[in-house]
């Protein structure tokens, strides 16, 4: 993804998008403590990138243009389960990094497609339209060399590297930008004037086994365009669910039981694309003073139909005796997950536990 978290942010916001905008605790409200989680790609101009000290970050960036925005995780990852549910939709056989990267082997595909590209050119719509968010794919024959591509046009870039093409690909790229190679090698690279791609080619494999180790062995295959990793699917999900947040606050007792009726429906289709049942229903809400609240209930038997989904979702809601109904954020999440193969049976909706979080 590109610029993730801050993208997500400027969705959200989109006075955001003229400004330098940093996702980091505010160093200025914090003792001058904090990490850049992301930077927009206007404070980048400014030397300003992730995991520097907010700080040094604020300091790069003109007071008149500079924004500063917490990091919301929760908000990330529900967008990020979007993106991964596209991913899903091409291919089985993806490998999750990060909220915002991922691995995809398409040499088999749901889209029964051979063109690489017209496979990044859907994820890459699909991606914008159920989103407003833009990403960059690489395309190449092994892991190491797709990522150094899914790097190269950002944002919203689409690069493919052919074998024939990879060491020359590879020469003039700095090693900075190669994934492996961290501070401490950086140095020591340095030191050995190695500041390329090129320079890293012309290393001889002995010397380089000799100084670096296993790891050394590991660079030396890359620069050359080899990576035997394989593509490791992705891991059984443990939650569905779906979330909205409002630019208008929900007031009314009809806006909001429309609202879990819209979710409940988003849900339990996203349950029977992933051919997944649970016992607890999630509900979370968000008020008008950005309190959050977390509530659950589990059952003895498995929920997946967007009726049980809304019955149990407006009871939790209907308990929570909210007095402030001005909602900004509603989300019906699914846990507690098994495959529809086991033990489908109907819904009595006899508590196992009434959990209150």
């Amino acid at each position: 993804m590109d610029a993730f978290f801050a993208s997500v942010e400027e969705r959200e916001h989109p006075e955001y998008k003229k400004k330098c905008l940093i996702v980091a605790p505010d160093p200025r409200k914090h003792n001058h403590h904090g990490v850049v989680t992301t930077a927009n790609y206007n404070a980048r101009k400014y030397g300003a990138h992730s995991a520097m000290p907010a700080q040094q970050a604020v300091d790069l960036i003109p007071k008149n243009k500079l924004i500063i925005s917490p990091p919301n995780f929760e908000l990330y990852r529900s967008v990020s389960d979007q993106i991964h549910d596209i991913f899903g939709d091409v291919t089985d056989n993806y490998q999750t990094v990060a909220l915002d990267e991922a691995y995809l082997d398409v040499t088999v595909n749901k889209l029964n497609e051979n063109n690489t590209i017209k496979i990044a050119n859907y994820i890459q719509q699909r991606i914008v339209k159920e989103t407003r968010l833009t990403c960059s794919v690489g395309i190449s024959y092994n892991k190491f060399l797709a990522k150094m591509a899914s790097d190269y046009r950002k944002p919203f870039g689409r690069t493919i590297i052919l074998g024939k093409y990879a060491k020359e690909f590879l020469k003039p790229i700095p090693i900075e930008k190669f994934n492996g190679i961290g501070k401490a090698m950086q140095k020591r690279l340095h030191e050995m004037d190695i500041y390329t791609g090129e320079d890293l080619q012309n290393i001889d494999q002995d010397e380089f086994l000799q100084k670096f180790g296993k790891m050394g062995y590991v660079i030396y295959k890359r620069v050359h365009g080899i990576d035997d990793s394989s593509v490791e699917g992705h891991r059984t999900r443990k939650s569905i669910g779906r979330e909205r947040t409002y630019n208008r606050n929900l007031v009314t007792d009809e806006q909001i039981n429309n609202e879990l009726v819209f979710l409940s429906e988003k849900v339990e289709k996203d349950l029977k694309k992933q051919r997944q049942h649970g016992k607890t229903i999630v509900l979370k809400l968000r008020n008008s003073e950005f309190e959050t609240i977390t509530k659950r209930q589990s059952f003895q038997d498995y929920i997946q139909t967007k009726e049980e989904i809304y019955r149990v979702a407006k009871d939790i809601y209907d308990k929570l005796k909210v007095t402030d109904q001005k909602i900004r954020l509603l989300g019906i999440t699914v846990t507690n997950l098994d495959p529809l193969s086991y033990e489908e049976v109907s819904l009595n909706l006899s508590y196992k536990e009434d959990n209150y979080e």
